[in-house]
């Protein structure tokens, strides 16, 4: 016998419904049945009084005192006949019949019966306890009697003119009667519960419809997993992940977007108030279309942010800010060309120092010994084969002298010959050599970039380092100048540190697909100087112009400040005079240095700190 597939489990919502509607009819039944049960005790003490009221006028009356005291006085009980056809029975059949009773009983002073509505019980004996009235007391009473359930009291009857009871009434009206008027009170109540219970019920069940709304449908389970989910997520990706919503509120901030931005979290504040760089912010704004990426410059790193709008069932939820880290890319990507132009400088050095021995294996191969001799001598006057920087040899740090001429070599290839300035002096060893040398070649970079944009004819750079020794470690101060045409006309000195500016060209877009399709690599322009700032910035350093430059030339001259950067002095400071360290050479098609290789249209970044002074 095949088994039906068991049933589903009820809806969440489906069970909160049950239960509200299981809780309301509760507490309209409890509420009606203790509105019953007041208004049965209610109607039922105001039989009791009705009953105690007329068993006390039927007791007063003086007929009946006077009937009652002389059937207690005759020896033995008259019979039934003639206790039915006598003025006792009269009187009480003529009070139930007056008032609606259901019985109006009178007894003498043993508990028999003298007056009953039903003739064959009299001179029986009462069905309940007289004692309490027959010992002067006035009771009411609910119990059974032979006549059904009753609410009613019991009066003593007193002699005329004495105190001493000789019988007493009991009085009693129907529960019946009782439980029909409860039952007339307890209609309006009913209609009352009931419009209640329906009132709870439609109120349960838009409850559920919001709570279906509000949680899309989903069961407690799914939301839980969901926020488990979301959670591993969020917190587990490199990627910086930031939630609008709607009304402008910051709904997600996880951990990566507070590392990348060095922000604590920001949940729960207002979006435009964060402070989150203002580019972020543009790519949120009304009429943004969401699809461009923006590079930005935030907490030292350079971050590609973009922004798409969340919807739901064509409900608005907000946006969701990406921000991805490419500063690493940048710099392998800066290593990785410095490695190829130094390769390429290394096989063109390969090369010519080949041809350098073939020319003299032909010079011994056919016995021209004194030519060879010569040869020799005038390579040894020219140096060594090196890369073309000049006074490369101030740099004692070997880190700084295989940066430098790796810039060197990049900046021959563009036609700007780099160069050290003579007041260069370094004799500690870089300790911070990713800070250095990203703030270093930025600047190296940018000066180039002027050089080669610029108008003068000798194109050049120079490089002045100086290392300021302390216990806590030495800080270095670096000064680039360049042949450039300085800063453009109109241009604040601080807008060159902004994100998407440089001084070759001036501000450029920051769109990342234009500047993957103009580079044909990550990364774009115009963020060397705000990265290189705020790297120092946050070592307690600063980047700042030291001089405008002017059209035509010398250029814009640029002041960087390390602290605790360096550290003791180098042990075996290498000279670039030496094989394999940087120098001044003719290969690689470097100019020759050996005389007046600097022109006086040239001046080194001293000298024009000097005129910027006197100027």
């Amino acid at each position: 016998m095949q088994r039906s597939a068991p049933r589903p489990p009820l809806r969440f919502s489906t069970q909160t419904l049950l239960l509200q509607v299981a809780v309301v009819l509760l507490v309209v039944l409890l509420s009606a049945a203790v509105h019953a049960w007041l208004t049965y005790d209610r109607v039922g003490s105001e039989a009791e009084n009705q009953a105690l009221t007329l068993a006390r006028t039927v007791a007063s009356d003086p007929s009946v005192r006077a009937d009652v005291q002389a059937i207690s006085a005759r020896e033995g009980t008259p019979p039934a006949a003639e206790l039915a056809a006598g003025p006792l029975m009269q009187a009480a059949e003529a009070a139930r019949t007056r008032t609606g009773a259901l019985f109006v009983v009178i007894t003498d002073e043993t508990g028999l019966r003298l007056a009953h509505p039903e003739p064959e019980r009299l001179g029986e004996k009462v069905s309940t306890d007289p004692s309490e009235a027959l010992a002067g007391r006035e009771v009411t009473t609910r119990n059974t009697g032979t006549l059904g359930p009753s609410a009613g009291a019991k009066v003593p009857v007193y002699a005329p003119g004495s105190s001493a009871v000789v019988g007493e009434v009991s009085v009693g009206y129907s529960m019946e009667t009782v439980g029909q008027s409860v039952a007339r009170d307890i209609g309006p109540v009913a209609g009352t519960a009931a419009g209640a219970l329906l009132a709870g019920v439609l109120g349960s069940f838009l409850l559920r419809r919001r709570l279906q709304r509000l949680t899309l449908g989903l069961e407690p389970e799914e939301i839980s997993t969901l926020v488990h989910d979301q959670v591993a997520v969020l917190q587990g990706v490199d990627d910086g992940v930031i939630g609008v919503s709607a009304d402008g509120r910051i709904s997600v901030f996880n951990a990566a977007a507070q590392r990348l931005l060095d922000l604590p979290d920001l949940t729960g504040g207002r979006w435009e108030d964060a402070p989150v760089p203002d580019q972020v912010k543009s790519l949120t704004r009304p009429g943004t279309a969401g699809s461009d990426a923006l590079e930005v410059v935030a907490g030292g790193r350079v971050l590609v942010a973009n922004a798409r709008k969340a919807l739901h069932r064509r409900e608005d939820l907000g946006w969701v800010v990406m921000l991805r880290d490419r500063t690493e890319l940048q710099e392998l990507t800066r290593q990785l060309d410095a490695v190829g132009t130094m390769s390429t400088a290394l096989r063109a050095q390969r090369h010519e120092f080949a041809n350098q021995l073939h020319t003299l294996a032909g010079f011994m191969s056919i016995g021209q010994h004194r030519q060879a001799r010569e040869y020799l001598a005038q390579l040894a006057a020219t140096g060594p084969l090196t890369f073309p920087v000049e006074q490369a040899e101030l740099l004692q740090d070997p880190y700084l002298q295989a940066f430098v001429g790796a810039k060197g070599v990049e900046a021959e290839e563009r036609g700007v010959a780099l160069r050290i300035g003579p007041e260069t002096l370094v004799r500690g060893q870089v300790t911070e050599a990713q800070d250095v040398t990203t703030v270093l070649g930025n600047l190296i970079d940018n000066a180039v970039n002027a050089a080669v944009a610029g108008a003068a004819t000798e194109r050049w750079v120079e490089v002045e380092v100086l290392d300021e020794p302390r216990d806590d470690g030495g800080t270095l101060h670096i000064v680039v100048a360049d042949s450039g045409d300085g800063l453009a006309e109109g241009t604040d000195a601080e807008q060159v540190f902004t994100e998407g500016f440089t001084t070759a060209s001036g501000p450029l877009s920051m769109n990342l697909s234009r500047n993957l399709a103009r580079n044909g690599r990550a990364g774009g322009q115009g963020f060397g100087l705000a990265l290189a700032r705020q790297l120092a910035r946050r070592r307690g350093g600063d980047v700042s112009v030291l001089d405008r430059g002017r059209q035509g030339g010398p250029g814009a001259v640029f002041m960087a400040t390390l602290p605790h950067t360096t550290a003791g002095s180098a042990e075996a400071p290498g000279s670039l005079g030496t094989p394999g360290s940087l120098g001044t050479a003719e290969s690689v098609g470097a100019p020759d240095t050996s005389g007046t290789a600097r022109s006086d249209t040239a001046p080194r970044s001293a000298e024009m700190k000097g005129d910027n002074n006197d100027g």
